[in-house]
């Protein structure tokens, strides 16, 4: 699977997700997965899918499996706070939330154009 038809079986997961055909996504992000284990997005959008239809097991593998391509990333870590908040495990939710906001902080540090909000 060339990168771009990953992309487009991502995106349509995504569609069909959003347009209530729940199980037709998750079947497109299964077969994403398994044709490109290494893409963090294939995992991240099936986490997301996963917690928005309350399957926080299939999520946090999934969240867990993108956080372990890529631990710095801001909205893994998001998604991985919410996730252990929602299973009750605050001390859990916490530290992913605290990894979180060191991300945006390490991002604002790097790109501070991008976050002058228009001041400039």
């Amino acid at each position: 699977m060339t990168p771009d038809e990953l992309q487009t079986l991502i995106e349509d997961a995504t569609f069909d997700y959003s347009t209530g055909a729940h199980d037709a996504g998750l079947a497109k992000l299964a077969r994403a997965t398994a044709a490109a284990p290494e893409s963090f997005e294939a995992w991240h959008a099936l986490a997301e899918v996963n917690f928005s239809l309350r399957r926080l097991d299939a999520a946090l593998d999934a969240a867990g499996r993108a956080h372990a391509l890529r631990s710095g990333d801001l909205f893994i870590n998001t998604t991985l706070s919410r996730i252990w908040m929602e299973r009750g495990d605050k001390a859990k939710a916490e530290h992913f939330g605290a990894q979180a906001r060191i991300g945006s902080w390490k991002d604002q540090l790097q790109n501070p154009d991008a976050h002058a909000g228009g001041v400039g």
